[in-house]
């Protein structure tokens, strides 16, 4: 029998997740609410092109700390679809998910004001327009450029200034990260993750 599901409005959310911090998902929770999505899958990237991926974290690790952290989350899922040594590119991804989708389902991609003002620069980015709606996360009245074609939906009021880089460096010097899930924590410090210790982990 055909499937009978009713369609389905979802969003894809990709980044390093080096590590995956609140920011994140309070983001990707705002963007449920608001525009009604189904779901929203993380989708840690699995060699990014634009990283020098000797100083990025095993995908392994990334993809499971995205796990630990969608846990508590029934409408987020952690995607292992940009697994494998191959660049992971947006495009690519956007149509190896199209293919799984069926007639009247939307697709929406999360994503933040400034890397969606370089969206012109990314891999066939034209195709990326076609295949995807955005929503932005941006700061009230921040600015940005919209490529011919873009279907966008703005997300404002979300000013959260966390930052993966120093959440890593903090982890190196044995400081405290609140803004790490605390399961998420408890992995990093039994993996000694970014030099962490068991100082990192939760007590």
């Amino acid at each position: 029998m055909p499937d009978q599901r009713e369609p389905e409005r979802v969003c894809l959310f990709g980044g390093t997740f080096d590590p995956i911090h609140i920011a994140h998902l309070r983001i990707a929770n705002e963007a449920l609410k608001t525009f009604s999505l189904t779901r929203v899958l993380f989708i840690p990237a699995g060699n990014p092109p634009h990283k020098d991926t000797n100083t990025v974290t095993s995908f392994e690790d990334r993809l499971h700390m995205v796990e630990i952290a969608c846990q508590p989350y029934p409408s987020f899922v952690a995607s292992s679809i940009e697994a494998g040594d191959q660049k992971s590119f947006t495009v690519d991804t956007l149509e190896r998910f199209r293919k799984d989708m069926l007639a009247g389902d939307e697709l929406f991609f999360l994503i933040g004001a400034d890397a969606f003002d370089e969206l012109m620069t990314w891999k066939r980015w034209r195709d990326v327009v076609a295949l995807t709606e955005f929503i932005v996360v941006a700061r009230p009245g921040e600015e940005y450029g919209i490529p011919e074609g873009a279907q966008v939906h703005r997300l404002e009021g979300l000013d959260l200034s966390v930052s993966s880089s120093v959440i890593r460096a903090r982890l190196a010097a044995g400081e405290m990260v609140p803004e790490v899930p605390a399961e998420v924590r408890d992995y990093i410090a039994q993996r000694g993750l970014y030099g962490a210790g068991q100082s990192a982990a939760v007590t």
